[in-house]
């Protein structure tokens, strides 16, 4: 097992923030298969996700998100590499004067760049053979 915890102030207040941690719950469970649970609460959020291999919750307040999060062993092997993705990521939405907006713009160029290499891919994949239909006969 590994663990991985990270903390991060910003200056969002926590409407902002929630709805940040909503959309990224969102697209967790949809891109990264993962469950997971929102609860909004008067001072902070908490959403809990897990996934085969993965488990964690991440908190919201006004002024911080505190991610606590621990791999199986499959995944503990690349604690590392995903840490440092999640701080990257993290700290390039915080840069960003509307988090949120970057983090939808974010989505669109990862989606774009996912297309681009599927269509590179179809398009030097050997053609389908085609078989030729027999030629319609008319009834008299």
């Amino acid at each position: 097992m590994a663990d991985i915890h990270i903390v991060r102030e910003h200056g969002l207040g926590l409407e902002r923030a929630r709805k940040l941690a909503f959309r990224w719950a969102e697209v967790a469970e949809k891109k990264l298969q993962m469950d997971c649970t929102y609860e909004e609460g008067k001072s902070s959020d908490l959403v809990s996700f897990k996934r085969p291999g993965a488990s964690g919750e991440l908190k919201v307040t006004a002024h911080k998100f505190e991610l606590n999060a621990r791999l199986g062993i499959l995944l503990g092997v690349f604690k590392h590499k995903i840490e440092t993705e999640i701080v990257k990521n993290l700290d390039e939405l915080l840069a960003h004067e509307d988090p949120l907006h970057a983090f939808e713009h974010g989505l669109e160029q990862h989606e774009a760049k996912r297309e681009a290499r599927h269509a590179k891919h179809a398009k030097h994949a050997e053609p389908h053979k085609v078989a030729k239909a027999p030629a319609a006969k008319k009834k008299h």
